[in-house]
């Protein structure tokens, strides 16, 4: 599929962006992939192809512009030493915020409005990892543009910080998905439980459910990858997109 990368402006800087266009001609619906905390990387390149070869415009920003080039870790060390999970979490992780990628996210909304192959003005979000909790806050902060927004082992989508994604509920309109890991200290049974309060009490169309996975089953790269699991969320991620957005082209 057609593949390229711009530098989207953003109020804290440029963002790399990698657009990835279905086959044929347009126009087509918009998704945006907020990345894992690994980065960008051929696993997660391969996902954004996959959601393009399915028929969306998709958009795979690198949320760590902040803190300057870099090269992804090494997976499985980084899952295994404590050391180099610590120092990658202070210097790239630590450097994002929810109200930091929301800004970004302004950019990104700007730039597929100015899209003549891109459907208007709905778009779908999806993200892993920590891209899921910045998937569900979109929906919250952009509630004209998101329809649909999933997220896949994510962490802290309902904790008691002042800017966890459960106390946009009120304002979310679309559609969320959720799909936990097992046994998961990002996203434990008191937080699932917290945010499906929250988004039942707002009457958000909702899933929520806890795959037998561990944390980051789903890209390819990690250790703990597991391809029953990651194909079903296949199969949750594009029935969501389509709920929502195919809908919208007829």
């Amino acid at each position: 599929m057609p593949q390229r990368q711009v530098d989207l402006p953003t109020d804290d800087g440029t963002c790399p962006t990698h657009v990835f266009a279905p086959e044929g001609a347009g126009p087509w619906s918009a998704v945006i992939l907020y990345m894992d905390g690994l980065g960008i990387r051929p696993a997660m390149l391969a996902m954004a192809g996959r959601l393009a070869e399915a028929g969306y415009y998709t958009l795979l920003p690198d949320l760590f512009y902040r803190s300057g080039p870099y090269t992804s870790p090494d997976p499985v060390k980084l899952f295994s030493d404590p050391e180099t999970r610590s120092a990658w979490a202070a210097r790239f992780i630590g450097t994002i915020t929810i109200a930091g990628v929301m800004r970004d996210t302004r950019a990104f909304l700007a730039y597929l409005a100015a899209q003549p192959d891109v459907r208007q003005p709905h778009v779908g979000t999806t993200g892993y990892c920590m891209g899921g909790r910045f998937s569900l806050a979109a929906a919250g902060h952009f509630p004209d543009r998101v329809v649909a927004a999933a997220a896949y082992h994510p962490g802290n989508l309902a904790s008691d910080a002042p800017d966890s994604p459960h106390l946009l509920a009120a304002a979310i309109r679309g559609e969320i998905y959720v799909g936990g890991a097992t046994a998961d200290p990002n996203f434990p049974d008191e937080q699932k439980e917290r945010l499906e309060q929250a988004l039942a009490a707002a009457g958000v169309r909702h899933t929520i459910e806890t795959y037998p996975a561990r944390h980051g089953w789903v890209p390819s790269d990690l250790p703990v990858h597991d391809p029953v699991a990651a194909e079903r969320h296949w199969d949750t991620l594009l029935a969501l997109l389509a709920r929502n957005l195919r809908t919208l082209q007829k």
